[in-house]
């Protein structure tokens, strides 16, 4: 039996969402909008790039590489 990508997105997303909230103190919809509003987010989505079968962790350090690269 195989687990679409959606499934795999769905539940590492709510992970990833976790982490940025309570690294970032924000709430859902901010962390959300961190999130897709991303290059990492927008890789994410992509079925090519693979990333959504990555660990949450793993793609919450990308995204705050990406935001420290952007703010620094």
């Amino acid at each position: 039996m195989s687990t679409s990508h959606g499934t795999i997105r769905a539940v590492t997303l709510k992970t990833v969402l976790k982490y940025i909230i309570d690294y970032y103190s924000v709430d859902e919809n901010s962390a959300l909008k961190m999130f897709y509003e991303s290059h990492i987010g927008e890789c994410y989505s992509d079925n090519q790039t693979g990333l959504y079968g990555q660990s949450a962790l793993h793609i919450f350090s990308l995204l705050q590489e990406e935001l420290k690269s952007i703010n620094s």
